[in-house]
């Protein structure tokens, strides 16, 4: 059947739960704790593995409040529509404020490293002729429509698991040729000599990082089969699977390294340090060649979500309507925002290397923690709203589900409160521009000038 040339155009259903999975996955990306290994090892004085899945228990009350939120409200909207209509038009603007900073952030961050690491592969372009080629492929395959960016992750999911299942083996064989005792296995998990509380706490607050990205799945409820169902399923498995994978992947690492502590100029390549010592040359390149792909299907994951965010925010007037609100009819596609994302993750990364030359790095640094600045308060804000939402409509197992998010929101504050002092001042600046502008434009925050729509096919469901 046609659509009526009348009525307005929506966004398209076509995704599944194992789309979503997947999204999800290549956002937070399948090679998430490489990056950051060296780091937590250090911190945690070797116990990567545990700080990995305490942070997962840790993530998982905040992905069962967006699930449960994404029942009750199935709007692109998120945390933005979550926070709007359970507590105050006002706060949903300000923690959809603080989402446009962390996924605006995102691509523009994943621009800046593609192109640095593309320079060291082919290395007669340079770093602003790369941003320009990688801006405008995450641009392109978002204005494919959703469905091409589902398949196409899918692609880079498979390529990524690969690569893991190599180091994996690799691992599995240098593992089988050493002499070991027999603590040798569990050593990763508890090693009596270096064990410490504190150590793992802080290691943990680092590896809570490596999940950011999770909630990005719920911004895309208008355009699943059966949201309600699916965006709880795969926002948690999504945690749990990502959780998982890192788990397995730094248990391989510490087997080969042990809780040595890297040297300073060593943290950032740690687990590539850990893959040439397994594998040799070809896997250390290998494995960097991978960290690659994998900010390529971030950064696309990254665009299409803020795309969806921005969509949201103009669908309920928080930003100006006809330009946010506008879905491409032949694609069902939000055009003018997934073009702007792009050309301000273009910009921001010509800006982030310029600025970066002159601060020995310290620029990238601080757009890298600002991201989390953005993340963390949606993730305050979600868990909050669904406290209240509980405390308004107590069903099934009320009281053990506050529990739950008021737990989920104690771990995001403390992780909030404990970012970088440069980071929090980027962060703030940004929020007294939005609020500013809001409080200009909603005339004070008068709730009926922002609204938080559900699509008509998709009334609240207070059976969650």
């Amino acid at each position: 059947m046609s659509e009526d040339s009348t009525s307005p155009v929506r966004l398209e259903r076509s995704l599944g739960l194992w789309n979503l999975i997947v999204i999800g996955i290549i956002i937070i990306q399948p090679t998430a704790p490489m990056g950051i290994y060296g780091v937590i090892s250090n911190k945690a004085h070797g116990h990567v593995v545990t700080t990995i899945l305490v942070a997962m228990v840790a993530m998982l009350f905040t992905a069962i409040s967006y699930g449960r939120m994404a029942r009750v409200y199935p709007s692109a909207g998120s945390a933005y529509t979550y926070v709007g209509q359970e507590m105050h038009a006002g706060l949903g603007y300000v923690v959809g404020w603080g989402m446009v900073m962390d996924y605006l952030l995102n691509p523009l961050i994943c621009t800046a490293f593609c192109a640095k690491a593309a320079m060291n592969i082919v290395p007669g372009l340079s770093f602003y002729a790369w941003i320009v080629i990688f801006a405008a492929f995450f641009t392109w395959t978002n204005l494919r429509g959703i469905k091409t960016s589902a398949q196409l992750n899918e692609a880079l999911c498979a390529a990524m698991t690969l690569v893991v299942v190599i180091f994996l083996a690799a691992v599995a064989r240098a593992v089988w040729g050493m002499n070991h005792d027999p603590g040798f296995f569990t050593r990763p998990f508890y090693e009596p000599a270096s064990f410490q509380p504190t150590a793992i706490f802080a290691g943990t607050s680092v590896a809570v990082l490596s999940y950011i990205g999770f909630d990005a799945v719920s911004t895309l409820s208008e355009e699943v089969e059966n949201p309600r169902r699916n965006i709880l399923l795969a926002t948690v498995l999504v945690c749990i699977i990502a959780g998982v994978l890192s788990s397995i992947e730094v248990y391989a690492a510490q087997l080969i390294w042990g809780s040595r502590p890297f040297a300073e100029g060593d943290v950032e390549s740690a687990f590539a340090l850990v893959a040439r010592r397994a594998g040799g040359v070809v896997l250390f390149q290998l494995i960097n060649f991978t960290l690659l792909v994998a900010n390529v299907g971030s950064g696309m994951g990254a665009q299409l979500a803020a795309g969806r965010l921005l969509y949201g925010m103009g669908r309920g007037n928080a930003l100006p309507r006809r330009f946010f609100a506008a879905i491409e009819p032949k694609r069902h596609v939000p055009r003018n925002n997934v073009v702007l994302v792009g050309a301000l993750a273009l910009v921001g990364a010509a800006g982030l290397e310029f600025f970066a030359s002159r601060l020995g790095g310290g620029a990238y640094e601080i757009g890298a923690q600002a991201l989390n600045f953005g993340a963390l308060i949606a993730f305050m804000g979600v868990n909050a709203a669904w406290f209240v939402h509980q405390l308004r409509n107590p069903v099934g197992r009320g009281l053990l589900a506050m529990a739950g998010a008021a737990l989920g929101f104690v771990v995001c504050g403390f992780l909030w409160f404990n970012l970088s002092r440069p980071a929090f001042i980027v962060g703030l600046i940004w929020m007294a521009v939005g609020i500013s502008y809001g409080a200009v434009r909603t005339r004070g925050f008068r709730s009926e000038l922002v609204t938080f729509d559900t699509p008509d096919f998709d009334r609240p469901d207070e059976t969650v």
